[in-house]
């Protein structure tokens, strides 16, 4: 293997990747960029101005504490690359011979691993949510529409042109469209037609693997040699199935490995299809020129400091391979060379099969800070975890308690039990030693987020019979597998461990903006008020406009009522009949608008009893 075989990608390249422009003069431009969001590789984001996006997502969120934690985020990253930057000066003035050789020799060991047999698809449906909505209402697809209120969870393409896109705040979209429609979740409608999807998938491949709610791997290597098709042919007829009976469009990539799929997936949106040829120079030629942030996994903190030291594209990597171990890490030196390969897992099971490592779940909720609430939310997701520990059978050895601060400082600590727990009791018996130390570490600690996880989890499910009547032990899960040579176990490659850093990343994202978007609506709430004091309640006496204001209302009612208005009132009507027994309909008080409150300080009943008594006198003098 020699440099030749792999060329440094054109400067030009670096365009592709959507971004505002950063310079030196404005000390927040890497935070603008950051506040791009993680959703900044989506379809339909190619034509828009992302350095506008960027402002309008700074100036409206200036100020708020989401922005204070992203400003605080944005500092330490810029330490952490000073600091990365040094290292690798330093670096520069040492032989770093011996790791450019190690480099090529796992890089040769990768080429042998090379596997160009399979036909790996990814389906993703274009805009789901959203296209779901417009089946119910097929006006919609004409006009910019999203889905999620808080925090949008998806948006059609014509919002997109505007830069609106999943994982963005939602008074931020309508910043950018004003016109945008936001419509409300509805998770058992899209699950419904989920299964629709799914249905169609599992006759190309029953054993695929669903990446989420919208997307999936197949592979179609058995079933392209069985029908005698081409992967082109295969995946156009599953689309086109797929849209027959679920009236949904997807988009799919094709190609040797799953990660190639994934990104070619993303290139032909909406409603089409990307194949990435099966022979290396055409996956090297397609790697050379891909921005790194196109490849899952490589988030916005990785992005930036990959690029601080000159990989932009998947075909920088190569001329910094001797740098990767010592900058990055072990795992993240073989996981960039994969990348710059173009190489990926190529078997494709259901989701279920994968081992699972944890078990967890956690909570966002309103600021709390009272020791008792703390508690009582500990319990709380304490009993939501046992719930998920049944439904798994599993039980964990190590509890792991994680807190959000008010100020979005994450902290967690853990401890292992005597036993592996499950039930509620001991969830909550274990863990709140760790939330009371950190209550006393922390003084008036205010929480926004709790969370418990299980780790190195035990089966609980019953033991089956082996084939000698002998019962089989499921004491643990399997223990993860390694590669060894000349054995025939599967690949183990460390994508999935930057995939999943990825996924959290999106989920801390979707959370703090969540809690953002909770801070605007209040704060329109307090601004929408205003109007609504301004409204007049009218005087049923002399007919002239009043506050709004229980006091002031009655008082004036009561002015109205006494001296001269009575006796006026008494005065014109001193020749006319004595009024019916019954009561006319003008003798209730007449009540200010709907919805306002007239309630009244017990002090004060004597009088209002008096004013009502003078009340009933001028509307019966009146009635006739």
């Amino acid at each position: 293997m020699t440099p030749t075989e792999h060329p440094s990608p054109p400067t030009k390249a670096a365009t592709d990747r959507p971004q505002p422009s950063r310079t030196p003069s404005d000390e927040h431009e890497s935070l603008k960029y950051h506040l791009l969001g993680p959703s900044l590789t989506k379809a339909g984001q190619d034509a828009v101005d992302q350095s506008k996006v960027s402002e309008v997502i700074y100036n409206a969120s200036k100020g708020s504490k989401f922005f204070n934690n992203e400003e605080v985020k944005d500092k330490n990253l810029t330490d952490k690359i000073n600091r990365i930057l040094a290292r690798k000066r330093h670096l520069d003035k040492l032989d770093l011979s011996g790791d450019l050789r190690r480099a090529d020799e796992y890089i040769a060991e990768l080429e042998l691993s090379r596997d160009l047999s399979q036909v790996v698809i990814h389906i993703d449906c274009d805009a789901f949510y959203a296209a779901v909505e417009e089946l119910d209402r097929p006006e919609l697809k004409h006009v910019p529409m999203a889905v999620g209120k808080g925090v949008l969870t998806t948006c059609n393409y014509n919002a997109r042109k505007f830069g609106c896109r999943s994982g963005m705040a939602g008074f931020v979209a309508m910043k950018l469209c004003p016109q945008l429609i936001c419509l409300p979740l509805d998770f058992a409608k899209y699950s419904a037609k989920a299964e629709e999807v799914r249905t169609v998938l599992a006759e190309y491949d029953p054993r695929f693997e669903s990446a989420s709610c919208d997307e999936a791997y197949l592979n179609l290597t058995e079933y392209c040699e069985e029908h005698q098709l081409g992967p082109d042919e295969a995946v156009q007829q599953l689309r086109a199935e797929v849209f027959e009976k679920t009236k949904i469009t997807v988009s799919a990539g094709i190609a040797a490995n799953a990660k190639l799929a994934k990104i070619a997936s993303n290139k032909n949106k909406p409603n089409g299809q990307f194949r990435i040829a099966s022979d290396r120079q055409t996956v090297m030629e397609f790697m050379r020129t891909l921005p790194t942030r196109k490849v899952n996994g490589i988030g916005r903190v990785f992005e930036r400091e990959l690029d601080a030291i000159g990989i932009k594209t998947c075909g920088d990597i190569y001329e910094y391979r001797g740098y990767l171990t010592q900058l990055f890490g072990q795992k993240a030196f073989q996981f960039l060379m994969q990348c710059h390969l173009g190489l990926g897992r190529t078997k494709i099971q259901p989701a279920e099969d994968y081992e699972r490592k944890s078990v967890g779940t956690e909570s966002t909720f309103r600021e709390i800070s009272k020791p008792d609430e703390l508690r009582d939310k500990l319990r709380h997701i304490a009993e939501e975890l046992e719930g998920d520990l049944r439904r798994t059978e599993y039980k964990g050895r190590t509890i792991c308690l994680k807190i959000k601060l008010h100020t979005y400082e994450v902290y967690t600590r853990q401890l292992s039990p005597p036993f592996a727990v499950h039930l509620a009791d001991d969830l909550f018996k274990y863990s709140l030693p760790m939330l009371e130390k950190l209550m006393k570490e922390i003084p008036n600690m205010k929480l926004r987020l709790m969370g418990l996880r299980v780790t190195h989890i035990v089966s609980t499910k019953k033991a089956g019979i082996d084939f000698f009547g002998r019962y089989r032990r499921l004491d643990s899960a399997p223990k993860p597998k390694t590669s060894k040579e000349g054995e025939g176990e599967w690949e183990s490659w460390p994508e999935t461990e930057f995939e999943e850093a990825a996924r959290q990343e999106m989920n801390d994202e979707m959370n703090e903006l969540e809690r953002l978007s909770q801070e605007q609506e209040k704060a329109a709430g307090a601004e929408d008020s205003t109007p609504q004091a301004e409204e007049k309640w009218p005087c049923p006496i002399c007919s002239v406009s009043q506050a709004p204001d229980d006091a002031s209302f009655n008082a004036h009612i009561d002015f109205c009522l006494s001296r001269q208005t009575i006796k006026e009132a008494v005065k014109d009507t001193t020749s006319a009949p004595p009024p019916p027994r019954s009561e006319p309909a003008l003798s209730k008080p007449i009540a200010p608008k709907k919805g306002a409150k007239r309630g009244r300080p017990k002090s004060e009943t004597p009088r209002m009893d008096e004013a009502r008594q003078k009340r009933k006198a001028f509307f019966f003098a009146g009635g006739a």
